[in-house]
């Protein structure tokens, strides 16, 4: 019945967003030790920034929380599948488990489609939609041997 709660709290937070104009209808809850630590909504369009979607906001405030960039431990309760940028976040963030409850099929019906990205990351990147060269390769190179041969680095 916890994991239902969970869940639920992220459907009613994505509810809430829609029903207030605020964003998109994504919420996403950050549990850790059977407690809502983090909690977010999609503020893409209130806060004119692409990245500031459910699942990110709601990592943010549980790391803020944990005082921490390690949540471990931690399960992210998500009222739809997340999209590649925001499963590419949860495994930055180590949690151990993501629930979710609509599925990117249910998400691209309402237009919010997010294969192609799923397309492009595969492909080399001169091929992609959007290209990327490499530039200035050697002197970039300088700086991650000067970070690995750092002493005070903390890894993550």
């Amino acid at each position: 019945m916890e994991k239902q709660n969970h869940m639920k709290h992220a459907i009613e937070l994505s509810k809430r967003n829609v029903t207030s104009n605020a964003g998109g209808p994504f919420g996403a809850v950050v549990v850790y030790k059977g407690k809502i630590i983090g909690e977010g909504v999609n503020s893409v369009t209130s806060h004119n920034d692409p990245t500031a979607h459910a699942e990110v906001e709601a990592i943010r405030a549980a790391c803020k929380a944990l005082n921490t960039f390690d949540l471990s431990g931690a399960e992210i309760y998500t009222s739809c599948e997340p999209c590649p940028m925001c499963l590419s976040a949860i495994y930055w963030a180590r949690l151990d488990k993501i629930y979710f409850a609509n599925n990117r099929n249910d998400a691209a019906r309402i237009q919010f489609d997010d294969d192609l990205i799923y397309t492009e990351i595969p492909k080399q990147p001169h091929e992609r939609k959007i290209p990327a060269e490499e530039l200035m390769r050697e002197q970039a190179l300088e700086v991650f041997d000067l970070w690995n041969s750092s002493t005070a680095k903390i890894r993550y």
